[in-house]
This record gives C-alpha cells, sequence and structure tokens, in this order.
C-alpha cells in the first residue's frame, strides 16, 4: 500500500525531454541509464544557456532531479560555465533593493547536480542578511486581499474568481511585477516556453504502470493544464484555453483516443495518488479558467471531477469499497495524507456552489480536519520529513497547495500550516540535506515530479518568516512554475548564506541525521551527511541503513547512494517487518548501504540507535561567497548503532571533518563476534595498495587510508550486487543491475577493533605535507579539540 510509483520503461524520453530546449542535456537525456537508474558520464551540449530555468516540464530532467540520491561521481559541471559573471536583468528600479543591481544571484544551475552557481565574490554590499524588506512592501507586492471573512468556513467561498492560490487581484498586480523583479520574469518567460512546447505535445496517453497507476499521467495532466492556464490569464489568447480543455477531455475519457477503462475507476481509485492528482488538475482549470469556459465545459469538467474523483473520495473516507478505502486517512504522516486530501480539497474548492450534488460539502467536511491530524504531522519536531528527502517534495507540495487554496479562497488554513509547530523547520530540513554533490537522499527518491517542486519554501519562508527559505529556492532549478509567481514575496533581499551555520543536527528519533559541510556557495565544498535512525516508520520508503553517509568535494560526489530499486518488483512494498521481500533487494538491503556489515547479514528493523555526541565549531557563512576557514574548524557526529545488529556487543560511529574541513575521519569502534565488513559505494575508478585506495573521477582524485591498520585487515572491491550467499529471490523476483558502481570493502574477522578510515581528497594546491594525520582516540573521548 506504501507505493507511489514505479518506474515506466515505456515512457517516450526523446519526446518529453525536448520540452524545454534550454536545457544542457538536449533533446534526449545522455545521463539517465534507465535499467540501472544511474547517472552516467557524458559531456553536455554546447551552445545552450548556463541559465537553465526549468519549470518541471521535461521527465527526464525531472527524473535526473528524483534520483538524485543515487550516486553521481562526475564532475559537477562543465569547467566553460565559470561561475564569474552576472545573470539576469538589472534590478536598479526594483523594490527589493540592492540585490537587483545584480540580477538573479546565480549564474547558471547547469552543473550535473542542477544546483545553483554563484560567482566567487567578497562584495558584501549586494550578499546581505536574508530579510524581507517592509519598506517596499506598499510598490513591490501584493495589495492587501479584499476577501477577509470575519468568520472563515471551508464551505464559504469568496465570490470572485479565480478563488484558488491566485485570485484576481493578484493577476491584476503580476505585469508590474515581473516588469520590475528579475526572478519574476525569468519564471514567466520560462512557463510560457514550456507551455508552447506542451501545446503542440499530444495529449497525454494512458499508461497503467502496474500497482502504482498512473501517477505520471496524473501529474503531467496537472503541470500541463496549469500552465496554459496561466498563460491564458496573462495574454487572454483562448487557445490556451482550447488547448487545456482537450487535455482534460481526454482524461476523462472523452478525447478521440481511449484513456483508461470506462466506469468509476477512470482515475485508478485503487492508487489513490492518481485520483487525488487528477482531481487537482481539474480543480485548477476549473477554477483559473471560469471566466472564459462555456456552462457545458464546465458542466463537463464538473461531472468528470465528481464522478471520478471527488465521489472516490467519499467511496475512500467511508471504506464502501474494499478495493480502495482511505487507508492513508488514518494515522499516516506522510506524503500519500498530504496528496490525498490536498488534491480532493482543491477540486471541492473548485466547485463549490456549482455543485447542486453536495459532494464537494461533504468532502470538505473530511478533508482539513484530518490533514491536520496527519498530514501536517509529517514534519517530525527537529524538522525532518517522516519519510525521506525526496519524499519531502511530494509531501510538502500537496500540504502547500491545500493550505495556500484553503487561505485564498475561504480566508484560512485552519491550522494547516500551524498546528504542528515543527513545520516551521522544515524549510531547513532541506536546506541541510542539499549537498554541492546533490541531495542526502537516504531510502526511495520516489517519482517523475513533474508538477511537484520545493517551491513550498517560498509559502513557508513568507509565512514561517524565513526569508531563507526563499532566497535559496529562488536560485534552483524547479523554481519556475506558476506556484512562484504567487508564492514569492519580491521584497526579500540579501544571501540565504549570510549567518547560516555549516553544520545543523537533527536529533528526532526517527531519523537522526548530520549535515556538515565547509562552504554553502563553493559548488567544489566538502559535504558530509551521516544517519543513524530507527529502520522502521518512513511509510516502507526506507533501508536498512543506520550509520549509512555520504561525501562530497571538489565538485564530486565520492560515497554516494542508490536509492530506489524498481517500484514494481514484488514485495517491494510488502512490509517493514525483518522478515519482509523488501529487503530481499540489493538497494534496500544493509550491504547496500554504506555502513558496516556483520556475518554478511542484515540490521535488524527493530534498531534503536542513540546519538552519542554532535558539536561543532559553529562556523556561519558570512555575506560572502568566499568563506576562509580556520584549521581548527571542526564539526563532529558520533552514535552507538549496537542495536542494529545480531553478533554485536558494542558498535559505535563517528565522524569529523579535519583541517580546515579539508580531510574526514571516519570511525567505528566495534566489538563483534561475526566477521566485520565496512562497505562504501561509489562511481570512482578505485585501486588498492595496501591498506588505502586511490579513487578518481576524471583528473580529480580522493585517497582514502586506513590509520593504524588492525591485524587482518583488508581492502578489497567488487561489484554493486547481492552476495552469492544471500537468501535466495523467489520465484519470479529480479534484482537491478548496478554496473557503473564499485563498491569498496573493509575486512575484519570477528574480534574488537577501532577501524579509523581518513579521506583526503586532493584539492587543487594543496601538497601531501599539507594533510594532518589525527591522533588515535576512542569515540567516547570525542572533543572538538580531541584531534588537534
Amino acid at each position: 500500500m506504501a507505493s507511489n510509483y514505479s518506474y515506466n520503461p515505456t515512457y517516450n524520453h526523446s519526446n518529453a525531454s525536448n520540452i524545454h530546449q534550454a536545457s544542457p542535456y538536449g533533446s534526449g537525456d545522455p545521463y539517465y541509464n534507465e535499467s540501472t537508474g544511474f547517472i552516467t558520464p557524458a559531456k553536455p551540449k554546447k551552445g545552450t544557456s548556463k541559465w537553465v530555468k526549468i519549470g518541471i516540464p521535461v521527465a527526464i530532467l525531472v527524473i535526473a532531479a528524483a534520483v538524485v540520491g543515487v550516486v553521481l561521481g562526475i564532475r559537477a559541471h562543465n569547467k566553460s560555465s565559470s561561475a564569474s559573471s552576472k545573470s539576469g536583468s538589472s534590478g536598479s528600479n526594483s523594490a527589493s533593493g540592492a540585490q537587483n543591481d545584480i540580477g538573479i544571484f546565480a549564474t547558471g544551475t547547469d552543473s550535473l547536480y542542477m544546483l545553483p552557481l554563484y560567482p566567487s565574490t567578497t562584495n558584501t554590499a549586494l550578499y546581505t542578511t536574508p530579510t524581507f524588506n517592509a519598506a517596499s512592501k506598499a510598490k513591490a507586492t501584493w495589495p492587501s486581499d479584499p476577501f477577509q471573512p470575519a468568520s472563515p468556513s471551508a464551505t464559504q467561498v469568496r465570490t470572485d474568481r479565480p478563488r484558488l492560490i491566485a485570485p484576481a487581484y493578484k493577476w491584476a498586480a503580476l505585469p508590474n511585477m515581473i516588469a520590475n523583479d528579475p526572478y519574476l520574469k525569468s519564471w514567466n518567460d520560462t512557463i510560457f516556453s514550456n507551455a508552447s512546447t506542451y501545446y503542440d505535445l499530444p495529449v497525454v496517453q494512458y499508461f497503467m504502470d502496474g500497482d502504482s497507476g498512473i501517477l505520471d499521467n496524473a501529474r503531467e495532466v496537472k503541470m500541463r493544464v496549469k500552465a496554459f492556464s496561466y498563460v491564458y490569464r496573462l495574454t487572454n489568447d483562448t487557445k490556451w484555453v482550447d488547448r487545456a480543455f482537450k487535455e482534460l477531455q481526454n482524461a476523462a475519457g472523452n478525447g478521440t483516443t481511449p484513456f483508461g477503462p470506462d466506469g468509476t475507476d477512470k482515475w485508478n481509485p485503487t492508487h489513490f495518488l492518481d485520483t487525488a492528482e487528477f482531481s487537482a488538475a481539474f480543480g485548477y482549470a476549473y477554477d483559473w479558467l471560469y471566466d472564459i469556459l462555456t456552462d457545458e465545459q464546465k458542466s463537463q469538467i464538473r461531472t468528470s471531477l465528481i464522478y471520478y474523483g471527488l465521489g472516490r473520495g467519499l467511496v475512500a473516507y467511508n471504506n464502501t469499497d474494499l478495493r480502495y478505502t482511505g487507508w492513508w486517512s488514518q494515522n499516516i504522516y506522510g506524503n500519500w495524507n498530504c496528496v490525498c486530501n490536498s488534491g480532493l480539497t482543491i477540486g471541492a474548492l473548485a466547485i463549490l456552489g456549482d455543485d447542486d450534488t453536495g459532494t464537494a460539502e461533504q468532502i470538505l467536511a473530511l478533508t482539513v480536519d484530518n490533514a491536520n491530524q496527519n498530514c501536517a504531522l509529517a514534519v517530525s519536531p527537529d524538522g525532518s520529513w517522516s519519510e525521506t528527502a525526496n519524499y519531502w517534495y511530494f509531501g510538502t507540495t500537496g500540504h502547500a497547495e491545500m493550505a495556500a487554496s484553503l487561505k485564498t479562497a475561504t480566508g484560512s488554513d485552519y491550522g494547516l500550516l500551524d498546528v504542528n509547530p515543527s513545520f516551521s523547520l522544515t524549510g531547513l530540513f532541506h536546506m541541510y540535506i542539499t549537498g554541492p554533490g546533490s541531495l542526502f537522499a537516504w531510502g526511495d527518491h520516489g517519482p517523475n515530479k513533474f508538477s511537484t517542486t520545493a517551491n513550498a519554501m517560498f509559502l513557508y519562508g513568507d509565512h514561517y518568516n524565513h526569508p531563507e527559505y526563499v532566497l535559496f529556492q529562488r536560485d534552483q532549478h524547479d523554481a519556475a512554475e506558476p506556484w512562484s509567481m504567487f508564492w514569492y514575496d519580491p521584497t526579500v533581499s540579501g544571501a540565504f548564506w549570510d549567518g547560516l551555520a555549516l553544520d545543523h543536527f537533527f536529533t528526532n528519533n526517527t531519523d537522526q541525521w548530520a549535515s556538515m559541510r565547509s562552504s554553502w556557495t563553493d559548488e567544489n565544498a566538502l559535504y558530509v551527511g551521516i544517519k543513524a535512525g530507527t529502520l522502521q516508520g518512513h511509510q516502507t520508503h526506507n533501508d536498512l541503513d543506520a550509520g549509512d553517509f555520504v561525501l562530497d568535494a571538489m565538485g564530486t560526489r565520492w560515497a554516494g547512494e542508490l536509492g530506489s530499486g524498481d517500484y514494481r518488483s514484488t514485495g517491494y512494498f510488502s512490509n517493514d517487518t525483518q522478515e519482509s521481500d523488501r529487503w530481499l533487494y540489493y538497494r534496500k538491503r544493509t550491504e547496500g548501504q554504506n555502513t558496516i556489515l556483520v556475518n554478511q547479514a542484515n540490521q535488524l528493523v527493530t534498531a534503536q540507535p542513540v546519538i552519542l555526541q554532535n558539536a561543532s565549531s559553529g562556523t556561519v557563512q558570512g555575506s560572502s561567497t568566499v568563506l576562509n576557514l580556520q584549521k581548527d574548524d571542526t564539526a563532529l557526529f558520533t552514535a552507538d548503532l549496537t542495536s542494529a545488529y545480531d553478533s554485536v556487543t558494542s558498535f559505535k560511529r563517528g565522524v569529523r571533518l579535519l583541517n580546515g574541513r579539508k580531510q574526514v575521519l571516519l570511525q567505528d569502534d566495534i566489538n563483534a563476534s561475526g566477521t566485520i565488513m565496512w562497505r562504501m559505494h561509489t562511481n570512482a575508478t578505485v585501486s588498492v595498495s595496501g591498506t588505502s585506495a586511490t579513487l578518481k573521477i576524471d583528473d580529480k582524485t580522493l585517497i582514502m587510508s586506513i590509520l593504524n591498520p588492525p591485524d587482518g585487515v583488508t581492502i578489497t572491491t567488487g561489484p554493486a550486487k547481492r552476495f552469492d550467499n544471500d537468501p535466495p529471490l523467489p520465484a519470479g523476483m529480479t534484482d537491478q543491475d548496478n554496473p557503473t558502481v564499485t563498491v569498496v570493502m573493509i575486512n575484519l574477522p570477528a574480534g574488537t577493533y577501532s577501524l579509523q578510515v581518513l579521506f583526503n581528497p586532493q584539492w587543487d594546491g594543496m601538497s601531501s605535507s599539507d594533510f594532518v594525520t589525527p591522533p588515535s582516540v576512542p569515540i567516547d573521548q570525542w572533543t572538538l579539540t580531541s584531534h588537534n
């Protein structure tokens, strides 16, 4: 029941990847390997814009974003894309102040990891403390909403249209705001470009993707009708209305080609995410195009929405059809609850007042309270998302769309943004889990994102008064889509990194993870992410991965993750008990993670790791994109992972940064009665010599070595695949290959050890004498100065 997606091998990638011609990937995706889920080396095509603003239109680029959890051991960008010149328009007349004199901060998003590239500068006059500029509010942001009900009700909506996310007064103000803000102008241009390309594509073709249904279909339809509706409202050109209605007709089974089965199951309510996303798509189109649609067109949209969407929601909530019970409404703190309630709410709000069946009112009587009790609690007390780094996108998009739609349509979000006080912290979770080599994306990475983005950061930044959230997101590759145009506050100014700590520790027991780096703005920065956390409670999207880590340096991810397996695999989402079929797949097994194996056995799902210590020198980045660190600048994280293993008396893992954050020490103090194997997955070419290994990717090198090598220790390398003596796969089950990945293994017999592995990235301009060799210190005795 936890399945959200299974990769569609029949998707026409060559067609989809033409949707945004500014893409450095051109008309095809030379990087993505369907069979492995890996990104493999290829050079970006020349002659394309360095500033790649992608409104999540391209299936392949969306996949690239979704698969950031995989091992990406390739140089982060083509060196010709030097981050030295400004990009975007000059903004001397913009209300947001001096920042606009340089236009768009980042010089591009053309890195392989699709992350912003920032110029190296010490110009602190332009990069300043994040803030919302109150003096600019009157002329640079939205006028006050005239709809201010004294006693809001979810079933009492504003009388003017549109009512969802972008009321008429916002549309009226938008052209002037676009003209005076470089970001809004850039996003607007991209939305228009994407809509033009969608216009010429065939309507979305029905494809039932196994147990994961037609979720890709639903989200692509939603993405398209949002763009068509947006362009219509800014141009009054009815061709966009006609094209949007053509897409809706097709998805309702009234087009020229078949779309799904006849009857109430057309939107696949057995996988209710599909039904919810179609409901949202139809709701937005109905609302945003309301003033131009004919009565007959509105009737058709409304009838389809009720019959295939909202009516199925009532059945699910009332559990009157066992094929699609509303299990997602019952103590489900994650993306399923957010997406399902959001889609139903949006559809209901759109037709409220026109629906003479009473369905919309019945839906709203269910979804709002349920989302407050479930969706809103998906954020842990430390801000972490309860599932995985990538499922944060799906959950927060649903949450933000629902909250924003309720607010604009009825005058209140009914506590959805504030019932969980920790929700204000989830922007930090997203920022810190993003390293220069992509996300620290443990567990499953999820489906194609299509209409799913991180643009909830704009809404959250404004609501929770966190301008750094807004500043962080606006330079990202997925910022250019309609929600940004209405959630972005152009009075924001400054740099997200100014005053932002390099390290952050997330201590809720569900995840327990640390983020440590050497810079927020240097694409070549060192970054370490490491986790402990429980192995249950993640809606079966987790791996058996206590102790897992990733390592970035010199623009490359050296230690990475494999990401999702094939969601259609038998038993993949069966459950998260110890004997689950899920743990038969390599990418989910402990051997598929960057951690310790004992007796080549999976970790125990009942694990309750304990954080022993997290500490930092407290370094914050200033307004400059250039950060000079002292040699004693450090951070560390240690955890007791004993409970994750049989045959282990004691196991503590610690990681710390050394030598001004140029080196990394990973230490395991372990007492085990079974054989011990340390494992790390990399896309590097690895050569072993004694107790050290040299990793190479392109022209970059990292050397890892065992300090104070214990007796009997060896380093070996091997393929990323199941051991020959692993439990056999049942008949009909197959595992995925990982052909570009090498596993570095450190092997020890049973015993008591302090295994210390030192990682030395070979930084430009750094000689061998510049590296330090730390002393041997038991993890229990680590301090910020213990390794000086």
